[in-house]
């Protein structure tokens, strides 16, 4: 019986860091081919404007806007019946002269912050906008301690077995 020949650490390693840089390169490559898929559009041809200007103010908004049925999609793309309802709300406004800020304002006095699928920027939603930076730094520092570490500690050489050495002994004469 045969025995299978010993891979070196460093090699097994080097191995390892290999099949991790490809499963992040395809990872990257799958969210990158997911981003370009178009987006699917809910708005009926009935709650269509007649003025452009104002119906891109309303998709603009209604993009802002989270669904409160489905809760991971805009208004502008959803199907549900409260997101038709919002929509019209939003063109109703716009139609009447409000600014887009009042339009926001207004949905989010009936609904709350949550209706917004960008928080806006305030002490109450400091932390939402805090974590993602805390995070990063934290990851930072984690790898650069990492890195750090392992290059201060020297690969221990594993000893030569005898069959080894008298297979080493035979080469070098």
């Amino acid at each position: 019986m045969t025995s299978r020949p010993q891979i070196p650490t460093a090699l097994r390693g080097a191995r390892a860091a290999r099949r991790l840089h490809v499963a992040c390169l395809l990872a990257l490559l799958t969210a990158g081919f997911a981003g370009l898929a178009p987006p699917a559009m809910a708005v009926n041809p009935d709650e269509v404007l007649a003025d452009p200007a104002l119906e891109a103010r309303a998709r603009a908004l209604s993009a802002q806007l989270r669904c409160m049925v489905c809760q991971n999609q805009s208004i502008d793309d959803s199907n549900a019946e409260l997101a038709k309802d919002l929509r019209l709300i939003v063109r109703e406004r716009l139609a009447r002269g409000e600014t887009d800020t009042a339009v926001i304002d207004y949905v989010v006095s009936r609904y709350g912050e949550f209706v917004l699928l960008k928080p806006r920027f305030e002490g109450k939603t400091l932390i939402l906008w805090g974590t993602p930076v805390m995070l990063l730094v934290a990851g930072g520092a984690a790898t650069l301690l990492a890195a750090r570490s392992r290059r201060q500690r020297p690969l221990a050489a594993e000893p030569l077995s005898a069959e080894e050495e008298g297979r080493l002994d035979q080469l070098l004469k």
